[in-house]
């Protein structure tokens, strides 16, 4: 990108400066050090190439972020060490979310095993403080827990177990307090942030247990993912061990921890959307779609931010096989990573044929079954080697084959799964 002049030190951090931009009010230069702390600034160490790294990780992370559609602060990697980003107001939250239960989630809930998993994620605030005192208070420990009740914010210490606590101070006047509904986008923002980063790190075959995120307000009031998410933010383990910072603060050698950090931005380089199609197949221009449409619809499909494309194709394979079998194979060829969804009335013998033309999934909807139960049996009873799939209902076809492209796709895996965690549930209680 073009040359950008960097003005006055905005602020400035254990880890990165931010520096304002003069000629582009409203944006400015976040600069990542080569610094590497642990224990609130205890421990600290530096080695070479840190900065750039960590400045690498948190550019691949957020350009992902923005192909998924996540409000991110973040606009474009300018060099080694810098990104431009939108100048915030930043909110004083870490906002935490788990997975699994690992670091300080175990000292406030002692009974729990390392790694106890949660199908349901959780999530957890906790108010940036420091010197031990918020807004004049005096608070026994600093970045304290923070959980909203009856419009109130109540602070319990981070490190001691939660059974045994009552909150020791009561807040009636909290960040975001004047629009409680922020703190509820700030968490949803956080949930699908973690989803959408969770495939991403399964798709190069590692596994993200948690990370914290911070949250600022652009000029105009738009909430914003903000500062860095980098291989100090998050818990990532590859084959039982850690692969981030958790290692250094486990006491590893700095040169096997500078190993980690290039594994992770070298790993991270690798997070894209797939190109991905569902090729949804009518025998005739009579078969109302309108049912998968609405389908689609709802889980984001169509737009300027469609997660994937949509290809309609109408073709009989009855009564133009050869028209049908040369769009079949043009339509998988520009784009393999495809699922096949034929919707056909009567005689539904379009699903097994097209199964046993290419190696993609197919999905068969019989049109007409209300009409003609018999008209199932097309589908399911299918020859050797046609492993049609059979969906009666459209939108439950829809959502299988959004499943099936989920598997490669984090954003499309975060829009399904955020819905599925909403009703999920956690046996041990939060």
């Amino acid at each position: 990108m073009n040359e950008i002049r960097t003005g006055s030190l905005v602020a400035t951090g254990k880890t990165k400066n931010i520096w304002a931009v003069p000629e582009r009010p409203g944006k400015v230069v976040v600069e990542s050090k080569d610094d590497l702390t642990a224990g609130d600034g205890a421990k600290h160490d530096v080695f070479a190439e840190k900065g750039a790294l960590s400045n690498l990780t948190t550019s691949n992370v957020f350009r992902l972020l923005k192909a998924c559609g996540i409000p991110v602060a973040f606009i474009d990697q300018i060099d080694a060490t810098r990104f431009l980003a939108e100048q915030c107001a930043m909110i004083p939250y870490e906002v935490v979310v788990r997975r699994e239960a690992h670091g300080s989630f175990l000292k406030r809930r002692p009974e729990l095993r390392k790694g106890h998993l949660f199908p349901s994620l959780v999530l957890e605030f906790f108010l940036k403080t420091s010197g031990k005192r918020w807004l004049g208070k005096e608070i026994p420990k600093d970045d304290p827990l923070v959980r909203f009740e009856d419009g109130r914010a109540l602070l319990f210490l981070p490190d001691q177990p939660i059974c045994t606590q009552k909150p020791f101070l009561i807040l009636d006047d909290f960040p975001l307090r004047e629009l409680l509904e922020d703190i509820s986008n700030v968490g949803a923002i956080a949930l699908k942030t973690f989803l959408i980063l969770e495939k991403a790190w399964q798709l190069v075959g590692r596994r993200l247990v948690d990370f914290k995120v911070e949250f600022g307000k652009i000029m105009g009031g738009a909430l914003k993912l903000s500062d860095v998410i980098d291989n100090d933010s998050w818990r990532v383990i590859q084959d039982g061990n850690f692969i981030d910072k958790q290692i250094y603060r486990d006491g590893a050698k700095l040169d096997e921890v500078a190993e980690k950090y290039q594994l992770v931005a070298s790993l991270t380089s690798n997070f894209v959307l797939p190109r991905q199609q569902i090729i949804l197949w009518r025998g005739s221009g009579t078969d109302d779609l309108k049912p998968f449409e609405d389908a689609i619809k709802l889980y984001g499909l169509y737009g300027a931010q469609e997660t994937c494309h949509v290809e309609l194709m109408t073709c009989s394979l009855h009564k133009a096989p050869v028209r049908a079998y040369e769009e079949l194979h043009r339509l998988v060829q520009e784009v393999p990573d495809s699922v096949i969804i034929a919707y056909i009335g009567r005689s539904n013998g379009a699903g097994p044929t097209l199964s046993a033309q290419v190696s993609v999934p197919v999905i068969t909807v019989p049109a007409t079954w209300k009409e003609c139960y018999e008209d199932v049996w097309s589908s399911l009873r299918t020859p050797s080697e046609t492993p049609a799939m059979t969906i009666l209902e459209p939108k439950n076809a829809v959502l299988a084959a959004l499943q099936i492209l989920a598997m490669r796709n984090p954003r499309l895996y975060a829009e399904l799964r955020f819905r599925q965690e909403e009703r999920l549930y956690n046996f041990v209680q939060i």
